[in-house]
């Protein structure tokens, strides 16, 4: 996939009633270590690399069948596993990065890209909500 995705042509069945998770553009920033996503309700939503990697939902980084993955054991991640190579998109619904080390195999739907949201607004109303997107990153990662 190009740096850049123009949401607007591909309206997405899976998006369609709740409007905020469709993305209208993506840009990786390879060389910034950021992912930006416009989405088509003019909210931004803006990834660094490190926090990308540490949301990873594939089977090993988050384990399966009852068991931890590889991201639960909190390990320090080298410069290749944080280094964006690619993005590309799983139908209409999800990004799968390629990361410097190889790993690709998470797909990250456009829900949880936005319910993990980082920026401050979302942040303060999964606060004030009680509720709050799930945050595998280790404090020491920050």
């Amino acid at each position: 996939m190009p740096a850049r995705y123009d949401g607007a042509m591909h309206q997405s069945s899976y998006v369609r009633g709740d409007e905020g998770v469709a993305p209208a553009r993506i840009h990786a920033d390879r060389e910034a270590g950021l992912l930006h996503i416009e989405w088509t309700d003019d909210h931004v939503t803006e990834y660094d690399v490190v926090s990308l990697r540490w949301l990873c939902p594939c089977a090993y980084c988050r384990g399966e069948a009852g068991l931890p993955g590889w991201l639960d054991s909190a390990p320090t991640l080298t410069p290749d596993q944080t280094r964006l190579v690619d993005v590309s998109l799983v139908g209409r619904y999800a990004l799968a990065p390629t990361w410097a080390d190889g790993h690709h195999t998470g797909f990250y739907t456009f829900r949880s890209l936005r319910d993990h949201c980082p920026c401050p607004d979302c942040s303060a109303q999964r606060a004030a909500s009680g509720a709050h997107a799930a945050d595998p990153i280790p404090t020491r990662e920050r």
